[in-house]
């Protein structure tokens, strides 16, 4: 009986894959949610200050400026924001990569079946999962950069019009480079992909690299997408769910690099508007 369940599971792998990638999203996006319900700002202390007689001592204006003054981040604070910006990349990006995991996972099946087993399925996720993993930690670099400069309000989104606009114009053009056309057709044809590197890997290690190198496409794909996450605000839930549909849309959509071209082609256009009313 019990190899019959077990046999059932396996047949029904497409389910239970889909299943636990539906998991892992949810409770990423929950993470995110949580983390935003802790920073929005709570207007109950300028509330209490309204009609409070001036204080000796208080400097309103310096106040203000201590609390946007850069800060060293202790190690804690600098795991917390990778950790942070870590989930955020799981919750937008594991919904557009379930075609190739899937694929992995029925061609892993069928390879078992005939007595050549793959690597598990979650080898090849965790490879895909650590390339965002490492922008992860790139963007955890530039968040401290940015705020040292003073470019982040507190709530964590652009502070200047002029940078809010390169950011735009960069992603834009971006859209429309052949290095952006060429990672994202890697992303919507997962078996082009798999053909493209050989083959899929039957060893752990092999399969693990796989993974990470169709991650890595997916960054070189999206990468200037997620910095336009300095824009709208690294904790703006709405803006964060925007941009995972956007994503998620150009690479399963029929007609994803006109979309992706058509997007690029809007965001260029808001960006030099921000820099043309930034100079003036």
């Amino acid at each position: 009986m019990a190899g019959i369940t077990l046999d059932t599971l396996l047949r029904r792998d497409r389910i239970i894959i889909t299943i636990s990638l539906v998991a892992i999203t949810l409770l990423a996006w929950l993470y995110l949610l949580s983390l935003g319900d802790m920073t929005a700002p709570s207007e109950q202390p300028m509330e209490s200050m309204e009609g409070m007689p001036g204080m000796p001592g208080m400097d309103m204006q310096g106040m203000t400026e201590a609390m946007l003054a850069p800060h060293a981040w202790a190690p804690r604070e600098a795991f917390l924001v990778f950790t942070m910006w870590s989930v955020m990349m799981v919750g937008m990006m594991l919904p557009s990569a379930a075609p190739m995991i899937l694929l992995y996972a029925r061609v892993g099946r069928h390879a078992a079946s005939q007595g050549a087993p793959f690597a598990a399925t979650g080898v090849f996720g965790a490879g895909y999962v650590a390339a965002w993993f490492l922008f992860s930690l790139t963007a955890t670099l530039a968040q401290w950069l940015l705020e040292r400069a003073l470019l982040l309000t507190p709530m964590l989104e652009s502070a200047n019009g002029l940078f809010s606009g390169v950011l735009l114009l960069v992603a834009g053009v971006y859209q429309w480079t052949p290095l952006k056309h060429a990672c994202l057709s890697k992303c919507r044809a997962p078996l082009a992909f798999i053909q493209s590197e050989g083959g899929f890997r039957r060893d752990p290690w092999g399969a693990f690299r796989m993974g990470l190198r169709h991650g890595l496409y997916c960054v070189g794909c999206c990468w200037p997408l997620m910095a336009l996450l300095f824009v709208g605000g690294i904790m703006n839930i709405l803006w964060i769910a925007a941009l995972a549909i956007f994503v998620l849309a150009e690479k399963v959509m029929p007609g994803g690099r006109w979309l992706s071209q058509a997007a690029g082609v809007i965001l260029a256009a808001a960006g030099v508007w921000l820099i043309v009313r930034g100079l003036l």
